[in-house]
C-alpha cells in the first residue's frame, strides 16, 4: 500500500504539471521566472542562434554545441508562478552516518550541488553511483523518496552515492543538464581521495529524465564538446564504467508513433507541441530543428564509443509504461548491442510495470541490479 500510494502521488503531480503546461497562455517575450527554490537561480541561458551550416546531419563529426544553440522561443515558457518547485526533500537517509549535503560542483548556478553518502562500513575507496533524479527535466531534486531508496540500498552494499542536482528546464535548456551531469562526474574524480571514492568504478544511475542523462553520460565519454559552460576539473574524464537506465527516453521525436504501434494510449498529450516537457527542455518545439533535438538522444553518440572502454549498460523498462514508450529502451539496447555486443548490454522488460513502478525498487530487482554492477565493475 505504501508503494502504491507513492506511485499515485507521483502520477497526480505529473498530471497536474502537464495540465498546467497545456493550459498556459503564450507570451510575446521571454519572462524571467522567480527562482524555483533556494537551490535554483531562476535565470535562463540565452545563447544566440547557430550560424548557417552549423547543424549538419548527426552522422560523422559532431559540431560544437557550447556556443551555437538555437535561441529559446519566446512563447515556450510558462508565465511566472506556473513552474512547479524543484521538489521536497523526502528521502529518509537518517541511518547513514557519513554524508555531505549541498556540496557545490559548479559555480554558474546555485542548482549545481550534490549530496554525498558513504557506507557505514568499510574504509574505501568505494565504487561510486552518480544518482540522477527524474522529473521530466523540470521538477524534483536529489533528495526525493525514490532516490532515498536507492541511496540506502547502495550504501548498504558498499557503494558511495553522489546524488546530483542539475539545471532544470525552467532555468536553462539543453545541453546544460548534460553539461552539469558531466561536471558532477569530473568532481567525483577530482575529489576521489578526499571522499574515499574509487575513480575507476563510477556508475551513472537514473530513472526517466535521469535515465536519459545517465545514458548520455554512458555514450558521450569520448565527446568533448558537451562540457559546456562548466570549467571545473576539465583535466578529469567524465566517462563512466556502467549505466543503470530505468525507463529513460531517448528519441523524443518518435513517441507518438511508438505508442500507436504498441496499442497503448499515452497518459499525456503529444510531445510534438510547444509546451511539452521535451520541448521546454530543448528550448523550442522538438520538431523545429530535428538535428538539434537528436543531440539530446544518447543513441546519437553510440558511434563514438570504443568497444574496449565503453561502459556496461543495464536498461530496464516496464511493458505498461504510458509515459515513455517501452520501444525507446528496446531500440536503444539494440543499437548499443550492434556496436558493443551483447556482453555489455542487458535489456530487461518488466511485465505490466508502469512508469516509476514500485517493481523497480523491490528487493528482487535491486538484487538483479547489484549483481549486474558487481560483474560490470569487477
Amino acid at each position: 500500500m505504501k508503494n502504491n500510494g507513492k506511485l499515485l502521488i507521483i502520477s497526480i503531480v505529473f498530471n497536474l504539471v502537464f495540465m498546467l503546461l497545456a493550459g498556459a497562455q503564450n507570451k510575446n517575450s521571454i519572462q524571467q521566472l522567480e527562482p524555483l527554490s533556494p537551490k535554483g537561480s531562476g535565470i535562463y541561458s540565452m545563447d544566440g542562434p547557430p550560424p548557417p551550416g552549423m547543424m549538419p546531419p548527426m552522422q560523422g563529426n559532431l559540431p560544437p554545441m557550447n556556443d551555437h544553440m538555437p535561441p529559446m522561443q519566446g512563447n515556450m515558457l510558462p508565465p511566472p508562478g506556473m513552474m512547479p518547485p524543484m521538489g521536497a526533500d523526502t528521502a529518509n537517509t537518517s541511518g547513514i552516518h557519513t554524508k555531505y549535503l549541498d556540496v557545490p560542483y559548479g559555480t554558474i548556478s546555485k542548482t549545481q550541488t550534490l549530496d554525498i553518502y558513504l557506507p557505514n562500513n568499510g574504509v574505501g575507496p568505494f565504487p561510486v553511483i552518480v544518482l540522477i533524479h527524474g522529473g521530466a527535466f523540470m521538477i524534483l531534486n536529489s533528495r526525493g523518496s525514490h532516490e532515498g531508496e536507492i541511496i540506502n540500498e547502495a550504501t548498504g552494499r558498499g557503494f558511495a552515492v553522489v546524488s546530483i542536482n542539475y539545471r532544470l528546464s525552467g532555468e536553462a535548456r539543453f545541453p546544460r543538464a548534460v553539461n552539469d551531469a558531466k561536471a558532477a562526474v569530473r568532481f567525483v574524480r577530482a575529489h576521489a581521495q578526499q571522499y574515499k571514492f574509487n575513480p575507476d568504478k563510477i556508475v551513472a544511475w537514473g530513472g526517466s529524465a535521469g535515465g536519459n542523462l545517465s545514458s548520455m553520460l554512458g555514450t558521450t565519454g569520448n565527446v568533448k564538446n558537451l562540457d559546456g559552460d562548466n570549467t571545473e576539473n576539465l583535466n578529469y574524464s567524465s566517462a563512466v564504467q556502467a549505466v543503470i537506465d530505468w525507463f529513460g527516453p531517448c528519441d523524443f521525436l518518435v513517441y507518438d508513433e511508438q505508442f500507436k504501434a504498441s496499442g497503448l494510449q499515452s497518459s499525456f498529450p503529444t510531445v510534438l507541441r510547444d509546451k511539452s516537457p521535451e520541448s521546454l527542455y530543448i528550448g523550442q518545439h522538438v520538431a523545429k530543428d530535428r538535428n538539434f533535438t537528436e543531440k539530446a538522444n544518447p543513441e546519437t553518440y553510440i558511434h563514438t564509443l570504443d568497444t574496449k572502454t565503453a561502459p556496461y549498460f543495464l536498461i530496464q523498462h516496464g511493458t505498461a509504461d504510458l509515459t515513455i514508450p517501452t520501444q525507446q529502451s528496446v531500440d536503444f539496447a539494440n543499437l548499443l548491442k550492434a556496436k558493443l555486443g551483447s556482453e555489455k548490454v542487458t535489456l530487461e522488460l518488466l511485465k505490466g510495470a508502469r512508469h516509476g513502478d514500485p517493481a523497480f525498487s523491490t528487493p528482487e530487482n535491486f538484487k538483479k541490479v547489484f549483481a549486474f554492477l558487481d560483474k560490470a565493475l569487477q
